[in-house]
């Protein structure tokens, strides 16, 4: 198994900057792709950033330019600095690790912790 814990979550105005962070724990596995989410209420989770075992990043359309994804794999933790926060990115943010685990993938789930962006 994997644990996945988020943390950095917070309460910041608009224009101000967070970064999360998320750690992975475990035995015996090699990580895939990490991958930050986020669910606003009354919303779908939707993807915001991925970033590969290469170091390959994707962005949502909405956070391209003011979100960056990162990792260090010494520490098997992911972190997402997020410049220029606006009130619609408030949401609880999950961080995905896809692990091998015996040679089968699995996709492991943190959380989450709670951004709030004010106006």
């Amino acid at each position: 198994q994997v644990q996945v814990v988020e943390s950095g979550g917070g309460l910041v105005q608009a224009g101000g900057s967070l970064r999360l962070s998320c750690a992975a724990s475990g035995s015996a596995f090699s990580i895939n792709n990490i991958s930050w989410y986020r669910q606003a209420p009354g919303k779908q989770r939707e993807l915001v950033a991925t970033i590969s075992s290469g170091d390959k990043t994707n962005y949502a359309d909405s956070v391209k330019g003011r979100f960056t994804i990162s990792r260090d794999n010494t520490k098997n933790t992911v972190y997402l600095q997020m410049n220029g926060l606006k009130p619609e990115d408030t949401a609880v943010y999950y961080c995905n690790v896809a692990a091998i685990i015996d040679y089968r993938p699995r996709s492991f789930w943190g959380q989450g912790t709670q951004v709030t962006v004010s106006s």
